[in-house]
Order: structure tokens, then C-alpha cells, then sequence
């Protein structure tokens, strides 16, 4: 086993993943209050006393929530960027066990080597993560990669070539245009801010963005971060149906509000 992945939960009320190596659990952004997080881990035969770290993309509380409920786990390392940290920091009445990073760096954490790089979003300072772990040559622990890309407004060359040669890929397909411009809960200035190009990807835009990389190395792609009111499964399935054919050897996972994944084994 190099790797085995599932996603928590993913969307506006909460985003979080637990990924699992033979020596580290990482827990890849913390959206949902710790009580909240240990109930999804528990379902799953987790806890939060196992979780070694948390990996944070940036600061907004669909992605960060859970950090002021992990005062109670002072042994999780929290890896940041000095101004995700900065902004997240000024909400706890703690300090937790920060891990720095510079954007664009690659580290490593026990048996995970993870490379971070800047996407488009309206936040301090915004990252995706590429994770990788194994050896090449190893039937037992093969080299596998994969790549956590949610909130961005549109997706650069680093980004693209940042997903190029994973196995995995995890990508929100946060909103359909069409249900976007009608819905009447949100003003009109929000609905500037998600279809901007620092806001979130609609269906159409990470359709493009896979169908415009489609790399034969996929194995799965996740389609996360989904609006519950601006978006369906329905309109989710019938934009990349496209791309699953031109991706035939790939599958393909939609990931509801709500929803939490089984394992996947990479």
C-alpha cells in the first residue's frame, strides 16, 4: 500500500480528507468542527488521536473550521503558510503545533513528500497540494501521487502541470452557470465573486481544465466542492459525460454535499 484516500466531506458547509501511508495519517484541510470531524472519522474506524497532521489550503472556515476544537490533540502538526497561519491564528484562543511551508516548496512528512503550489482564490495566500508517497519499483508500496485542488477561479499552467502526472486528482466542480445566475438566495455580488476568476470553478471550467490535460496516469478523479443549491449531480454527470469517454481508463467519482467516500487504495 503507498496510499489509501477517502474524502470526509466536501462542500460549503465543510471540506475534509484523510489520506493514510504506512507511516503517517494526514487529515487535508480541517472545514468541520472537531466533534464533527471525529464523528466521520469514527464511522469510518478512525480517530482523532491517530491523525498526525493537518494540511491546510488556506483560511476560510469551510476549510479551516476545526481548528480551534483540535486544541484538544496538541500532538496534530498543522502545516500552513506563514499567511494562512497569520489569518487562521487570529481566530484561536490557542497555538497550535504550526508547520511552515513557503508556497511552491516541496517538504516531507514521515513517508509522504508533498510539493504545494499556488492556485486563484480569494484568500491570503491559497495553495493545492500534490501528495506522493512509495517507491518506484516496489510491488508491495508502489510511487503514487495525488493532487488536492478546491476553490480556485480558473486554473493556471502550475496547476495543470501540477495534476499532469498524478494518479489521483481531486478538483471541485463547485457550481452550473445556469443555476448560479437564477438562484435568488444569493446577491448578485457574491454571484460575481464564485464565477470570478478568483472565486470557484463552475462544471464547464473543470471540464476543460481535465479535458485540456487528460493524462493517461489518472486513475480517479474526484468532482467535489458541489453547491447544494447551484449545482446537482445531475448537471455534474451530464458536463463531463465528454470527458469520461475521452478518459475511458480513468473513473470518475462525484462527490455530493454531505457525502463521505469509501477508501481508495492507490
Amino acid at each position: 500500500m503507498a496510499m489509501r484516500f477517502c474524502i470526509l466531506g466536501s462542500g460549503s458547509s465543510g471540506n475534509a480528507a484523510l489520506l493514510v501511508t504506512e507511516g503517517a495519517r494526514v487529515l487535508v484541510d480541517a472545514g468541520f468542527s472537531a466533534r464533527k470531524l471525529g464523528a466521520l472519522l469514527h464511522a469510518i474506524g478512525e480517530s482523532l488521536e491517530r491523525i498526525d497532521a493537518v494540511f491546510l489550503t488556506h483560511e476560510h472556515g469551510d476549510h479551516a473550521a476545526g481548528l480551534d476544537g483540535l486544541k484538544k490533540f496538541p500532538h496534530i502538526r498543522i502545516f500552513a503558510n506563514e499567511p494562512t497561519r497569520r489569518a487562521v491564528q487570529a481566530g484561536l484562543e490557542h497555538r497550535p503545533d504550526w508547520q511552515i511551508f513557503e508556497t511552491g516548496a516541496r517538504f516531507r512528512f514521515r513517508d509522504l513528500e508533498i510539493e504545494s503550489f499556488a492556485v486563484p482564490h480569494d484568500a491570503q495566500d491559497p495553495v493545492g497540494f500534490r501528495f506522493t508517497s512509495g517507491h518506484d519499483g516496489d510491488l508491495l508500496a508502489p510511487r503514487r501521487s495525488l493532487a488536492w485542488l478546491t476553490d480556485l477561479g480558473h486554473a493556471p499552467q502550475n496547476v495543470r502541470e501540477c495534476i499532469r502526472e498524478c494518479e489521483v486528482v481531486v478538483v471541485e466542480s463547485n457550481h452550473c452557470p445556469e443555476l448560479l445566475k437564477a438562484d435568488l438566495k444569493r446577491p448578485w455580488s457574491l454571484k460575481q465573486r464564485i464565477a470570478g476568476r478568483h472565486g470557484h470553478l463552475s462544471n464547464a471550467a473543470a471540464c476543460e481544465l481535465l479535458a485540456g490535460v487528460a493524462s493517461p496516469r489518472w486513475r480517479r478523479v474526484y468532482l467535489t466542492h458541489l453547491s447544494r443549491e447551484c449545482n446537482s449531480r445531475a448537471a455534474v454527470e451530464l458536463a463531463f459525460a465528454g470527458v469520461r469517454g475521452a478518459l475511458s481508463g480513468c473513473e470518475f467519482a462525484v462527490v455530493a454535499p454531505g457525502e463521505t467516500t469509501p477508501f481508495y487504495e492507490l
